[in-house]
């Protein structure tokens, strides 16, 4: 066999997860993959594919998902890849998915790519091209990873504030100042300040501005 490539640097973390009817292809993806240091699974069909992410989810529960990605053949016996994309759509996996396709089937590949597919590749490809999507892929996959525990963690914060809290929170991002919000709620200044440190302590945050920009990545806002 002939001697795995050495990556050229550290490859980003996460699995790579190969789902194609065709073993050998399959295979074949799993060792050029393994030899740039990423870590594959492979799979022999999108319906044990989706199956398994099934169990995954019901053990994991609220559990954020893990940062990898889903090579994907768009043709396959019994469940498509098309068919496969939409069931991962169904469970809100985040996994960007790369299509591999032949060159009859790219319309379809760039209609996956519309619903919100990650990129598609057509066969034969360059091994370089592939693994470049790849891990231009996973490293898309962490910052959403990251982004969705820190949206986990600020919702559970928010949960925390008591309801004068959040009436606090409210004026705070409209940009109002500590006397317009005593005014406003009928408090004392000293009362207001008092609320504003603990808001900052139980969001993570050390400025109203911080404040209002993670709660509007979070959706919270």
């Amino acid at each position: 066999m002939t001697k795995p490539l050495e990556p050229k640097h550290p490859a980003p973390a996460g699995q790579v997860h190969v789902v194609d009817d065709d073993a050998d292809f399959r295979d074949g993806l799993s060792w050029l993959l393994d030899s740039r240091g990423h870590a594959v699974k492979t799979w022999s069909g999108g319906d044990v594919f989706v199956d398994a992410l099934c169990a995954l989810m019901h053990q994991r529960l609220d559990a954020p998902w893990p940062s990898d990605v889903v090579l994907l053949d768009i043709r396959m016996t019994p469940l498509s890849g098309l068919a496969t994309f939409e069931a991962l759509q169904a469970m809100a996996c985040p996994w960007p998915v790369l299509f591999l396709t032949g060159h009859g089937d790219v319309g379809m590949a760039v209609e996956a790519v519309k619903s919100g597919a990650w990129d598609f590749l057509e066969k034969p490809f360059q091994n370089n091209v592939l693994v470049d999507k790849v891990e231009a892929a996973l490293t898309a996959a962490m910052a959403n990873s990251e982004q969705a525990q820190r949206t986990q963690r600020l919702r559970a914060a928010f949960a925390r504030l008591s309801p004068r809290e959040r009436d606090v929170l409210d004026e705070l991002i409209q940009g109002h100042y500590n006397k317009n919000i005593a005014d406003s709620l009928g408090i004392t200044q000293r009362t207001v300040e008092f609320h504003r440190a603990n808001i900052f302590d139980k969001m993570g945050v050390s400025s109203a501005v911080e404040l209002a920009h993670q709660l509007g990545k979070s959706g919270l806002r």
